[in-house]
């Protein structure tokens, strides 16, 4: 079943990685904006969920999130964690950074223990105002399924222009102030292998982490319905492989099935 959040603010749910998470979304909340067309994107296809609603505001974000906070601090639950994601990718609003220093300075004044995350598919991390509002977060979580270009485009699917060297650059450049996200799967799609378990994908990404020294990497696999059907979750043991060559590099990994 193909999931679209309301818009601007959703939850609080409960999340496999993150804990308590009031979700904050950026996107339209009749459809999908994303810079990605991942085949196994919980919120569907791209081109099935086009948008007719405009992105909201910076005020209206601001407005809504303090609406739930007030809420929240008289009727629970305490949030663990404040999640930028929903209907696409986050980055792409075009006030982000402002919208991050809105909800930091909320954050602060009604539960200063909580964490702001944000899950980015790290496509807009080569403009210089979304790689600093990045570093300003608790949890930059930077999505990196492989470092294969041809994987890339028959996955992930990127709109327009996307050079993973120049993106695996920029994420050394945060270093310890970000996340990996990887999703590991099996399966096939269009005729083609969707599977990224195998030595020839696993050992030049581990590479790649290593010289990115990335805080933590948290890898997973497909836990909902998919607009490609042909995916298949990958096993339990071969993600705590692959978690634990993640941790003999001397880096945290968090593993959900």
């Amino acid at each position: 079943m193909t999931v679209i959040y309301p818009s601007p603010i959703f939850g609080p749910i409960h999340s496999r990685r993150l804990g308590v998470s009031l979700g904050i979304n950026l996107l339209p909340g009749d459809g999908k904006c994303c810079s990605f067309d991942c085949i196994y994107c919980e919120c569907g296809f791209n081109h099935d969920f086009v948008p007719k609603q405009k992105m909201p505001t910076r005020e209206e974000v601001r407005q809504a999130l303090e609406a739930q906070l007030v809420k929240m601090k008289a009727e629970g639950p305490t949030p663990d964690v404040f999640t930028f994601a929903g209907n696409g990718e986050p980055t792409l609003h075009p006030h982000f950074a402002e919208i991050i220093d809105d909800t930091l300075a909320l954050r602060d004044q009604y539960f200063p223990n909580a964490k702001v995350s944000v899950l980015t598919n790290a496509t807009q991390i080569l403009r210089q105002p979304v790689f600093d509002a990045l570093c300003r977060v608790d949890n930059n979580i930077c999505k990196l399924d492989t470092i294969s270009a041809d994987y890339i485009q028959h996955i992930d699917r990127p709109n327009g222009t996307y050079d993973v060297e120049k993106i695996i650059g920029r994420l050394k450049e945060f270093g310890n102030r970000c996340i990996i996200q990887t999703m590991f799967m099996k399966g096939e799609h269009a005729g083609q292998s969707a599977d990224n378990t195998g030595e020839a994908f696993v050992l030049p990404w581990l590479k790649t982490v290593g010289e990115i020294q990335p805080r933590e990497v948290m890898i997973y696999t497909i836990d909902r319905e998919t607009p490609a059907h042909q995916l298949k979750k990958a096993e339990p043991e071969v993600l705590d492989a692959i978690g634990e060559r993640v941790r003999q590099l001397g880096i945290q990994c968090k593993v959900a099935y």
